[in-house]
C-alpha cells in the first residue's frame, strides 16, 4: 500500500506540475499584446483615438507624420511604453532627435476622451501605437489589427535616446539599431519607407548640398538635376528651420513613391539615400518599386507587418509599469 500509495502521489505530483506550467503559459500568453484586447473593458477605444487624429488632421495634415515618427522614437527607446510623452527638464523629449517631434497634443486630446469614457483603462502607449496606425490611413495608406495590451512605462530619460537611428547614419549602422530591437534588413526599409510623409529641416541635411567632398562638391549621390532644387530651397545660409518634404513624388500620400525618389537620386536625408546606394538595401527598394517581378513587394501591406513587429519592442504588460491618467505624467 506504502509503494502504490508513493506511485499515486509521484502521479498527482506529475499532473499537478503540467497544470501549473499550463496555467503559466496561459498567463504569459495572455499579457501579450493581442489585437481586440479592449474589446470587453473599452470597446469605442479604437473608434475614439481614430475619431480624434482625423479632427487634427483635417485642420493640421503634418500631425500625421508626426504622430507616426513618434511612435517610432518611444519603441526605439526601451520599448513601445509611451516614455516619449512624458514631460521633464530630462525627459525623452528633450534629447536632440526627439526635439522637433510634433503631435503630443494629440495624444493628449485622444487620452481626454479615453478617460471621459472609460477611466483608467487604456494605456498611453496603445494610443500612440493606434494613433500611428490612423495616422498612415488618414494619408491614404492601407490599415491594419494593431495588437493592444500595452501598459506606461515610468522611466523617461533623454540619456537613453542616444542611440535613435540617425541620418547620417550608415547602412551597417542603421542595420544593427533595427536588429538589435529585433527588426531585419527588410524592416528597416520598409519602416524608413514610412518618410513617404512628412518632411525634414534644411538643417539635417544642407551639408550635403556644398561642400561635401574633399573637392568642395555636393554629395554625389545626389541627382544633378535635383541639386540646384535643393540648393534653392535650402541656402548655405538660410533658414536651417525651413522644411522640405521627403517625398518630392506625392508628399501627402502614403504610398511608394518614396522609393522612386531613392532610385532617382532625390532622397532627402543621407541615411535615406543609402538605402539605394547599398546592395543589401537597394534589393528590397527594388522589390518596392517591382523591378524585381515575381519577387515584389507591396509596401503597404509589408509596412502593416513590420509596424506590428516594431510595435511590440520591448512593451510592458499584465502587471508592468502602470496606465497613467495624463499622458506627459507618470502617476
Amino acid at each position: 500500500m506504502e509503494i502504490i500509495s508513493s506511485r499515486s502521489i509521484s502521479i498527482h505530483a506529475y499532473f499537478l506540475l503540467i497544470l501549473v506550467m499550463a496555467v503559466c503559459a496561459t498567463l504569459v500568453h495572455s499579457q501579450g499584446t493581442r489585437v481586440g484586447f479592449y474589446s470587453q473593458t473599452c470597446s469605442r477605444a479604437e473608434s475614439i483615438v481614430r475619431s480624434t487624429v482625423e479632427a487634427h488632421f483635417q485642420s493640421d495634415p503634418t500631425i500625421a507624420p508626426g504622430l507616426l515618427r513618434m511612435h517610432f522614437h518611444d519603441c526605439f527607446v526601451n520599448g513601445c511604453d509611451g516614455s516619449i510623452l512624458i514631460d521633464g527638464t530630462e525627459a525623452e523629449k528633450t534629447a536632440p532627435p526627439n526635439r522637433l517631434l510634433r503631435g503630443y497634443e494629440v495624444i493628449d486630446d485622444a487620452k481626454s476622451k479615453l478617460e471621459a469614457a472609460c477611466p483608467g483603462v487604456v494605456s498611453c502607449a496603445d494610443i500612440l501605437a493606434l494613433a500611428a496606425r490612423d495616422s498612415v490611413v488618414v494619408t491614404k495608406g492601407l490599415s491594419w489589427r494593431v495588437p493592444t495590451g500595452r501598459r506606461d512605462g515610468r522611466t523617461s530619460l533623454a540619456s537613453d535616446a542616444a542611440n535613435l537611428p540617425g541620418f547620417t547614419d550608415s547602412i551597417e549602422l542603421q542595420k544593427q539599431k533595427f536588429l538589435d530591437k529585433g527588426l531585419n534588413t527588410q524592416d528597416l526599409v520598409t519602416l524608413v519607407g514610412g518618410h513617404t510623409i512628412g518632411t525634414a529641416a534644411c538643417q539635417l541635411f544642407r551639408y550635403r548640398l556644398n561642400n561635401f567632398t574633399t573637392d568642395g562638391a555636393a554629395d554625389p549621390s545626389i541627382s544633378t538635376a535635383f541639386l540646384p532644387q535643393l540648393q534653392a530651397l535650402c541656402p548655405a545660409n538660410g533658414d536651417g528651420g525651413r522644411r522640405v518634404a521627403l517625398d518630392t513624388g506625392s508628399p501627402n500620400r502614403f504610398d511608394n513613391s518614396f522609393f522612386s525618389n531613392l532610385r532617382d537620386g532625390k532622397g532627402i536625408l543621407e541615411s535615406d539615400q543609402k538605402l539605394w546606394t547599398d546592395p543589401s538595401t537597394r534589393t528590397f527598394v527594388e522589390r518596392f518599386l517591382g523591378i524585381r517581378g515575381l519577387l515584389g513587394l507591396t509596401f503597404n501591406l509589408e509596412f502593416g507587418k513590420s509596424m506590428v513587429k516594431m510595435s511590440n519592442i520591448g512593451v510592458k504588460t499584465g502587471t508592468e509599469g502602470e496606465i497613467r491618467k495624463i499622458c506627459s505624467v507618470i502617476n
